[in-house]
């Protein structure tokens, strides 16, 4: 091995020297030694060969805690040793790539990034069978392991050249820092970022009783020049002061804001140049999408021509089939081993011979083609497809099988053996069989006893698989076949011989048929490029049952008449050396292996003194293609080249499942060329281009050649995208290969089939390459110098982000070298992408070790985001920590990608841990929208006409001139219409009370409220002495008594207030705001029962307000009888009639003002547009408080002298159906709701229709059902809850959603009599066009008169009431609703044959979320989300400092919290094109919701920013 071009020559040390330092290498990556002892013993071992290191003190050769990479000296990678140690799998990792990533660290200061909070019970993830013994575990489907090639060179103290700087800083920090594990710091002396602290956390619990997984220990360092030490865990000297405040001066107790506060201060500073839609803080400096690079590297190289392999040697006497081969083995040298097993402790079990093979795969044709009948026909007829499943420990089972087929003209699909009901992936594999038309299976004795059996004691049929009949092939089950019997084998052709399935990068499996011409090609082309000889012996490790280890294990060898020692992988995790011992022992000629078992024999091999690998000629390395083999090749020659390995022996190979082996490095004696190592610029790579480049550098990747183009074969590099063109040579393509040897199709998929075996390349201008279609291999790469065949990555890990391509391999790799603390459990994660707005996103899932804490991880996942930002330039979207043991294992142990991706994308994986990165990943957003500044959209502006729109305008029927009448006089105000109704009808019922039983609490009939009202007012005039237009509050439950201390108030001239009692078991949230709407109203009286005045003044409610400030309160329980002398009559229509006080879902308290005169025109749209009069019932199920709820409780009974039937909506919380059967119970026309009372009655009796039918409930009374809100109509819950009730008789189209606002509490019952509505520009107050949405403005005749007071924002509302268009009817005086919607006119005609107009509500204008230049409404967003996954239960979404912040509620385990925070940004990220800043995972009931069933964002908002909501998870999306 030349030297490497390191700047010191190679230093040979002696081999004993290189044995100790090995053993100590194993000790550390075991636990058995600290870091501390390591490096001191280290330091002794090399003390003599220190002084080549220019200048520095031999004292201090300390190597940081990965040691630099050798050539000469057996510094094996560490491996797990064969027990359940905890010790590291350091597969993927070389030694300079770690290197590369810690100097790529080391450029980053020290970032504060905040910490996610999480509730303490999610800390409690227990490991799934944390003492599992050790599996090998790889980052890739086809198991592929080990170190990851960086720079190889060739002395031990590399690393030292960058050492210098920071030795003596390490040192003098070594007194505080337990292991000083600190990388190259910054030149100019700043505080180098310490391996073991990327940010300094420092547990203040003793100092502050906030949990512990607060970030308030982030210390602010000043930059000062001095070196400091390496951060400790514990609190830094000289800060202890400054402890408790975080950034920005926050307080620590309010550590929601102080994390928020982080974030924000982390997006200000963007690591980059800003990145391209970066949310600038003022939101207006938007940035635009990003360009391509004009500088990115493009191919310059002239067109590849298509490499032509050597012919097929024709003068060989080949054997003219593989059945041929083996039947004149197995009769002419029947005695010739052909197959030895061994078991787990590595002893030979049994040798399998050719005329044993021979007689028992005739046997088993036999048996299978003439014993298996159904109804008397055979089972089986010929090409009929067979699985096969048998152990990694029975290859000689395997092989009887596999032959029997061959012989009895069935199709072999062999299959991994499932071991429980949930494998991953097992359910593709029964797709598989099924579309294979599979009906049989064949396995052993002993297998069968281990598969999981159904209650019958049949095996049990697994998930997704067709029925299967299971046949155990074990001698004794079957028959010996006549003198007489031959099978007619004709395996020649194009018939199927057999199928191998392969899972493909969405997790579908496909089955690679191949004929029994390939077949026998492919053994003829190993034959030829390997030079196999006759009875030669091959040791093999691969799976015997796919790829390679099939291809040369089981056919080529038997072509061959050559000795297969076949090793299993249980035998493996015992003793890694086995597979070496077995070379020596039986003087193998060949070796079949992957990079991980060299990789684990390397950290075997000491004490390992008599072991001999000269007998081998080739070493033929299966997966040569993966980017960390050529480090595992170096490595092992490098031990053992000392114990008779030639450098020449080692032969990479590439491979796939489509075109079998693709390339194999012959040894020279075959004609090899000598082999090649390529450095390639990784950032030239992610553009498909090669750039060779040099060693030093950070970001490069290492690759050796696969060798040359198989015997008989052509191959060609083609374009990844699109028509499949010839690259330039210096361009990575897809590799392509025509040969008799590949796969045909995937059976029974014509479609996909076409385009991967049947391609045709073609040229720059067109023209195909060649007259022979050629396979695509899946494979990435290119053609060297020498024709050598050089691959850079699999078409199955290809992420392309933005233009850029990168390989999930490379960053597994990058990631597996951040280990400054031994955190991946046995170097366990999955890369994969996900599809997010049009782009791929990198999402990477490792399993964590049991013992990591919050802090290890985080830090560790930051780390993990520079290094791979430094070295691939690509942002990670998604980075998730799992508990060790819970990823989906592949059959041999490894990761299974496929599953991990479809597990994470259904919120399945349940993680521990999730940082996401959407700010820095997500830059193809749509460019923010700019102001326009025009006068209105869409619209030119012509005088008074909008040219080509109608103007949105639309009003409700003409009320008739009535004033004139003596009955609009004596119905204009309501006290009068009262004392009429008590004089003329004084026995009419008006109101009747029904409890949650359903049974008449209280009665009213005219008189009965007249009388109750009049003694109202004398205790009001007489008890409380108040004067003429005093406001009094009514403090009631829904009931009587609120209706007629109503009237009472009218009665004496006062102005009632209506008010929501306060809720006894939650004083402290709902008091506070009766206190504020009695003061805010000026209330001069509080009326109320006898038992809330107890509770207003009760010790409890002295904690919560201050209870001497109440005005006088008079309970109306027992008031004594008596009359006023005169009701008072108002001098004008317009004098105030009561205030209207609600509390909006922005949290602001406004109270409007409602005259007589709006008040007695608001009964009487009501009544003309419902219809009612006096033989009417209608059904109420609303809250009195407020609103149109109010008016039909209090006002429209008395006006029109109907029935209502009055239902309190809290009632149902005892009993869902009270609502509906009293509805059919009262033959209600008209029934009026909520939408929480429509909710409740669609969740609580959704399946209860047939009960209530049985009880006699009928809805086909109803005419119209209306919801009464202030929000836009609720679509899906009103078609659930018609669909749902049908069954009870509802009509279709009796539920509609009426709408009202704080100025107008009934505008839509349909657009009622009397009202006009028109949409206006919400900026220049100009009228719009036909369907353009705007604000909605009113006019109408019982609008409310203005604000009595607005309490929060009183500039804002000033010109609410008396609004005027800025041109067009300019006389008109409008209402503004603060709501935005839309006008359309519909197909439908109204009574005066007029086209209908429809009024569409969008939403609240308080309410929208001004982001990236647009207008978004929460409960868009919050659909989207709620639609993510099955156990968010509701949502509410809000902004703070630009930072969307979405609330969920989830209803499951708190385990399962972690899985929403990916599926949520996804989703908002796809339907809305807006980036999630924070999500708050919480307990159900958490959003708050008031009693209108609105959600309350502004008080949730509040909630989390004074860290009230207790949640279980908080994670900060950077």
């Amino acid at each position: 091995m030349a030297d490497r071009g390191c700047p010191l020559q190679p230093v040979p040390l002696p081999a004993e020297v290189r044995e100790s330092l090995a053993e100590l290498e194993l000790e550390l990556s075991e636990g058995d030694i600290t870091q501390k002892g390591y490096e001191k013993k280290r330091a002794k071992l090399l003390a003599r060969f220190i002084p080549l290191i220019q200048g520095v003190d031999t004292s201090l050769q300390a190597e940081p805690r990965i040691p630099g990479p050798s050539q000469t000296m057996a510094e094996a990678p560490k491996q797990q040793k064969p027990r359940p140690t905890n010790s590291r799998d350091e597969r993927f990792r070389s030694d300079v790539h770690t290197e590369a990533v810690q100097a790529a660290l080391a450029k980053y200061k020290e970032r504060k990034v905040p910490l996610p909070s999480k509730r303490r019970s999610i800390l409690v993830h227990s490991s799934v069978e944390t003492c599992t013994p050790p599996d090998t575990s790889s980052a890739s489907e086809d198991e592929g392991s080990l170190r990851r090639p960086g720079r190889l060179t060739s002395t031990p103290f590399q690393s030292h050249s960058s050492v210098e700087p920071w030795l003596d800083r390490v040192i003098q920090g070594s007194s505080t820092s337990s292991s000083a594990s600190s990388t190259s710091s910054h030149p100019g002396g700043r505080p180098a970022a310490a391996l073991a602290g990327l940010m300094a956390h420092t547990h203040i619990a003793d100092l502050h009783s906030a949990p512990p997984d607060v970030t308030t220990g982030l210390v602010e360092y000043s930059h000062c020049e001095r070196p400091q030490p390496a951060p400790v865990r514990g609190v830094p000297r000289g800060c202890s002061g400054r402890l408790l405040d975080t950034a920005g001066g926050v307080p620590v107790n309010s550590r929601v804001s102080s994390k928020i506060q982080q974030l924000l201060n982390t997006l200000k500073r963007p690591k980059r140049p800003p990145l391209k839609e970066f949310f600038v803080d003022d939101m207006e400096e938007l940035l635009e999408v990003q360009q391509p690079d004009p500088n990115q590297p493009k191919p310059e190289g002239s067109q590849m021509v298509v490499l032509k392999g050597e012919p097929l040697s024709l003068g060989t006497p080949w054997p003219p089939s593989l059945l041929a081969a083996l039947q004149r083995w197995g009769t002419m040298q029947p005695k010739a081993p052909c197959l030895t097993s061994l078991d787990t402790t590595g002893k030979a079990v049994y040798t399998l011979t050719y005329g044993k093979l021979w007689s028992r795969s005739l046997k088993l044709a036999y048996t299978l083609l003439n014993k298996l009948t159904s109804k008397n026909e055979p089972l089986l007829k010929p090409g009929d497809r067979v699985a096969l499943v048998f152990p990694n420990s029975d290859p000689v089972m395997f092989m009887v099988a596999f032959y029997g087929c061959l012989l009895a003209e069935l199709v072999p699909v062999p299959i991994e053996v499932p071991l429980t009901k949930k494998d991953a992936g097992s359910q593709q594999i029964g797709f598989l069989l099924g579309s294979c038309g599979v009906t049989l299976a064949l396995t052993t004795d002993a297998c069968q006893k281990g598969l999981p059996k159904a209650q019958t004691g049949e095996v049990a049929t697994f998930k997704g698989w067709p029925p299967l009949t299971w046949l155990v092939i074990d001698g004794k089950h079957l028959t010996k076949p006549p003198k007489d019997w031959h099978p007619l084998a004709q395996d020649e052709g194009a018939g199927t011989a057999y199928i191998e399935y392969k899972t493909s990068k969405e997790g579908s499996t496909v089955g690679v048929t191949v004929s029994h011409a390939s077949l026998l090609a492919q053994c003829r082309a190993l034959t030829q490029a390997c030079g196999y000889l006759e009875a030669e012996t091959l040791t093999n490790v691969l799976d015997f049952k796919r790829d390679a280890g099939l291809w040369h294990g089981v056919l080529t060898s038997v072509m061959n008449k050559m000795h297969v020692i076949s090793i299993p992988y249980a035998l493996m995790k015992v003793n890694p050396l086995s597979w070496i011992q077995k070379v020596c022992l039986y003087k193998a000629q060949t070796a079949l292996v992957k990079s991980r078992d060299m990789h684990w024999s390397l950290l075997a091999q000491r004490g390992q003194r008599d072991v001999s690998l000269s007998s081998l000629r080739m070493l033929i390395v299966a997966d040569g293609a993966n980017p960390w083999s050529i480090s595992s090749c170096d490595a092992f020659l490098n031990v053992f080249q000392s114990r008779g390995l030639r450098p020449e022996v080692i032969c990479p190979c590439a491979s796939s499942p489509e075109a079998l082996t693709v390339a194999i490095r012959r040894p020279p004696d075959l004609g090899g060329p000598p082999p090649r190592k390529a450095v390639l610029s990784m950032n030239g790579l992610s553009y498909g281009v090669i750039r060779v480049d040099t060693e030093e550098k950070l970001s490069v990747l290492t690759v050796q050649d696969v060798g040359q183009v198989m015997p008989g074969a052509n191959i060609c590099v083609v374009k990844i995208d699109g028509a499949p063109y010839l690259c330039k040579t210096d361009e990575v393509g897809e590799i392509c290969v025509d040969s008799n040897a590949t796969g045909t199709a995937y059976y029974g998929l014509l479609g996909i089939t076409k385009n991967v075996f049947e391609t045709v390349p073609v040229t720059a201008g067109g023209a195909p390459v060649s007259d022979r279609p050629f396979t695509r291999t899946g494979l990435l790469g290119f053609i060297g110098p020498d024709n050598l065949v050089f691959i850079v990555g699999k078409l199955d890990g290809l992420m392309v982000v933005g233009v850029r391509r990168h390989n999930a391999d490379d960053i597994v790799a990058t990631a597996l070298a951040v280990e400054p603390m031994k955190f991946v459990y046995r170097g366990r994660i999955a890369v994969f992408s996900v599809r997010v707005l049009h782009d791929d996103r990198i999402v990477l899932v490792a399993e964590q070790r049991p013992d990591a804490s919050e802090e290890d991880s985080f830090q560790w996942m930051s780390r993990v985001l520079q290094a791979i930002d430094s070295i691939h330039q690509v942002g990670v979207y998604c980075l998730t920590l799992v508990p060790a043991n819970t990823l989906p294992k592949a059959p041999l142990g490894g990761v299974h990608v496929s599953e991990a991706k479809q597990r994470f994308l259904e919120g399945m994986l349940h993680p521990c841990n999730v940082l996401m990165c959407p700010h820095t990943c997500v830059t193809n957003l749509p460019k923010p929208r700019q102001k326009q500044p025009e006068v209105g959209p869409a619209s030119m502006i012509v005088g008074n006409l909008v040219a080509g729109k109608r103007i949105a305008q639309a009003s409700g029927r003409e009320l008739a001139h009535l004033e004139d009448s003596d009955q609009a006089r004596k119905f204009l105000f309501l006290p009068d219409v009262l004392q009429w109704r008590a004089h003329t009808t004084p026995d009419h019922p008006l109101f009747l009370l029904l409890n949650a039983k359903g049974t008449v609490t209280s009665t009213a009939t005219c008189v009965q409220l007249h009388r109750k009202a009049e003694r109202v007012a004398a205790a009001l005039t007489e008890k409380a002495r108040l004067s003429i237009g005093d406001h009094v509050a009514l403090v009631y439950p829904p009931g009587v008594d609120l209706i007629a201390a109503f009237y009472g108030c009218l009665y004496c001239g006062c102005v009632p207030v209506t008010v929501r009692p306060p809720h006894p078991q939650n004083l402290a949230t709902t008091l506070p705001t009766v206190k504020m709407i009695v003061e805010v109203s000026k209330s001069a009286c509080v009326l109320t029962t006898q038992a809330i005045m107890r509770l207003l003044k009760s010790k409890e409610a002295a904690a919560t307000v201050d209870v001497r400030t109440w005005p006088t309160i008079l309970d109306t329980d027992d008031i004594p009888k008596k009359k006023v002398a005169n009701v008072f009559r108002p001098p004008s229509p317009d004098v105030l009639a009561y205030l209207d006080f609600s509390v909006s879902t922005t949290g602001i308290l406004a109270g409007v003002k409602m005259s007589h005169a709006a008040t007695s025109a608001l009964c009487r749209s009501i009544k003309l547009q419902c219809e009612l009069y006096p033989s009417r019932q209608i059904a109420i199920c609303l809250d009195p408080y407020c609103g149109l709820g109010f008016a039909l409780w209090c006002l429209c009974s008395v006006y029109s002298g109907h029935q209502s039937v009055l239902v309190p909506p809290l009632e149902l919380e005892s009993n869902v159906s009270l609502w509906l059967s009293a509805v059919s119970q009262y033959k209600a026309r008209v029934t009026f709701c909520s939408y929480s009372v429509m909710e409740m009655c669609t969740k609580g009796l959704g399946a209860q229709t047939g009960v209530l039918r049985m009880k006699g409930v009928n809805l086909s009374c109803v005419r119209t059902c209306m919801v009464v809100a202030e929000e836009r109509p609720r679509i899906a819950l009103t078609q659930s809850f018609s669909k749902l009730f049908k069954d009870l008789g509802l009509p279709a189209r009796a539920v509609s959603t009426t709408f009202g606002c704080r100025v107008n509490v009934a505008i839509c019952l349909q657009i009622l009599p009397g009202v006009k509505v028109i949409i206006a520009h919400t900026e220049t107050k100009g009228p719009l066009g036909d369907s353009h949405l705007g604000e909605i403005w009113v006019s109408s005749p019982h609008n409310a008169t203005g604000y009595y007071t607005v309490h929060g924002e009183e500039a804002l509302h000033a010109d609410h009431f008396s609004a005027r268009l800025s041109f067009g009817d300019t006389q008109t005086i409008w209402a503004r609703t603060g709501y935005l919607g839309f006008l359309r006119r519909t197909e439908l005609t109204d009574a005066s044959g007029e086209r209908h107009d429809a009024l569409y509500v969008v939403g609240s204008l308080d309410e929208t979320l001004e982001l990236r230049g647009m207008r978004y409404h929460p409960i868009d967003i919050e659909t989207s989300v709620i639609r993510a996954h099955r156990s968010i239960a509701e949502c509410a979404v809000f902004t703070w400092t630009n930072l969307l912040v979405v609330v969920v509620e989830l209803d499951g385990l708190e385990q399962d919290a972690l899985d929403l925070v990916a599926l949520v940004t996804n989703v908002v990220l796809e339907e809305h094109h807006l980036v999630v800043g924070v999500v708050v995972i919480v307990d159900p009931g958490v959003i708050p919701i008031n009693s209108r069933g609105e959600k309350q964002r502004m008080h949730l908002r509040d909630g989390f920013l004074a860290d009230q909501l207790d949640p279980i998870y908080v994670a900060y999306n950077m």
